[in-house]
């Protein structure tokens, strides 16, 4: 099974739509040791979370297919890269870490 835990973007049911062609169905959990905060690049500001000993950040964690974790890959940018990390629940999940903090 492949989990990703999101604490942004891919929990809207339009980015889920149109990345998955369908809605992702998330359970929620944290990511210990971690902390949300912002980038900005040319479209928007988007959140990220960085290292943070002691800091939480809370999302949710949803199964896919190879194929949805490559579109999901496709969806983000340069900005975040994708790594394994145990969450609060003891499950372990890739996550989108900024790309200057792994």
């Amino acid at each position: 099974m492949i989990f990703l835990f999101s604490y942004g973007t891919l929990q809207l049911e339009r980015v889920q739509l149109a990345q998955f062609g369908r809605r992702l169905e998330g359970r929620p959990d944290a990511l210990p040791n971690h902390r949300l905060t912002t980038i900005t690049i040319p479209g928007g500001t988007f959140p990220i979370v960085q290292r943070s000993p002691g800091d939480e950040v809370l999302g949710l964690i949803y199964q896919l297919s190879p194929a949805e974790l490559a579109a999901a890959d496709a969806y983000e940018g340069v900005e975040y890269a994708r790594r394994l990390r145990t969450l609060k629940s003891g499950l372990t999940a890739w996550v989108y870490l900024s790309s200057e903090s792994v």
